[in-house]
């Protein structure tokens, strides 16, 4: 039954979104002065593009023909009276000096739109200058989407991203498929999707290699559906970090499923701040993995605490439970690959292990539990602590 319900939101998501291809007026970025030449600076054209789209009342196009196209920092803003189409056929590129974005924390920024539907293209965020000049706190996504409502965003790449790739905030129903992210394994912080305070998120299909967690799912993140992923190089596919403050909501009802790992520092992870707080992870599956050659294949961590600042002798408040583990096979770069580190405070609970394979340079892996309950069933390589 529940496979039967996630195929009938995906389907319902798809129909949705191609209904929105039935678009009857179609406005051309080159039109209203955008240059391909990766050289002359786009945004206006661009954004006078956006107005005309957001203020038809019928369905409409914006096209983005091959070409490389400049843009500063942007922002497409609804509300708007019908759906939009972007169609990207080219490149857009961010400035080579990533000071021209200044402190705006965003490149490509959707906010507050409804019936929104991105197919194709390539983002050049140029990130490499920004990667050896970074300065804490400083933040520049290549593209976001806030507030913003049953969004598709199909066949997109994404390179070098300054920070984190692609940013789904304060969202509901919205479909990722098909994309791509690239960026060096050891490029700071630049996440290859991030999904926070959303509801009803579907990434499927995607290929995502960059210097941080492929997937990261942040505070009250409810009913996400992540399958068909490849992820490697990166940190996995992590919920949290949680708990970094008290009042937090919550994540629930997510589920990862037919993916490989790939040279990963993680492959599934939930990570907590060793600290107190009111959050809570629950209802959380992970099953038919592949890992290959990961360091820390399943791991859960509440001892969080970067450079021991903040947080040490705390323990974590975020409260873990029902998380199932089924059919994870493959190698594990380490010779522990099971590795549940629970809060003492809030040990995990409901934690279900269920015909897990992984092994070590040919051998038997180990595992380790801490403050941890559940049940074990089925093939178990390393043998469970649970």
């Amino acid at each position: 039954m529940a496979k039967f319900v996630v195929s009938y939101v995906v389907l319902s998501l798809f129909c949705i979104f191609q209904q929105s291809n039935a678009a009857s007026a179609s406005y051309n970025v080159i039109k209203f002065g955008a240059k391909p030449d990766g050289k002359t600076d786009s945004t206006q054209p661009f954004l006078k593009a956006w107005s005309a789209a957001c203020s038809s009342a019928s369905p409409s196009t914006i096209s983005v023909p091959k070409g490389r196209y400049l843009l500063t920092a942007t922002v497409f803003r609804g509300p708007c009276k019908n759906k939009i189409t972007v169609k990207i056929d080219g490149t857009l590129v961010a400035p080579a000096d990533y000071r021209a974005l200044g402190n705006s924390g965003y490149w490509i920024l959707f906010i507050k739109v409804n019936r929104v539907s991105v197919f194709g293209g390539t983002l050049d965020a140029k990130g490499a200058g920004f990667w050896a000049c970074r300065k804490s706190g400083q933040n520049c996504p290549s593209i976001t989407f806030n507030w913003a409502n049953d969004i598709l965003i199909s066949g997109l790449t994404s390179i070098n991203s300054q920070s984190m790739h692609l940013v789904i905030n304060s969202c509901n129903n919205v479909l990722v498929r098909n994309v791509r992210v690239i960026a060096p394994d050891q490029s700071p912080n630049t996440d290859g999707i991030h999904v926070q305070t959303s509801t009803g998120v579907t990434i499927t299909g995607s290929t995502l290699q960059t210097g941080d967690d492929c997937i990261s799912i942040g505070p009250s993140t409810r009913n996400m559906l992540m399958s068909s992923i490849k992820c490697g190089p990166g940190h996995g596919i992590s919920i949290g970090s949680l708990g970094k403050e008290f009042n937090e909501g919550g994540v629930e009802n997510i589920t990862l499923t037919n993916s490989i790992f790939s040279g990963s520092d993680n492959g599934v992870r939930i990570k907590s701040w060793a600290r107190p707080s009111n959050g809570f992870v629950r209802n959380v599956v992970f099953q038919n993995l592949i890992m290959k050659n990961v360091k820390n294949p399943v791991i859960i961590d509440q001892n969080y605490c970067p450079n021991n600042q903040g947080c040490p002798g705390q323990s974590s408040g975020v409260k873990i439970s029902q998380v199932t583990y089924r059919n994870i096979q493959g190698t594990s770069a380490s010779p522990e690959a099971v590795t549940f580190d629970c809060s003492p405070s809030n040990p995990c609970r409901g934690i279900k292990l269920q015909d897990i394979k992984l092994t070590y340079m040919n051998t038997a892996a180990t595992s380790s539990c801490k403050n941890i309950g559940g049940t074990s069933s089925g093939v178990l390589m390393p043998e469970s602590c649970v």
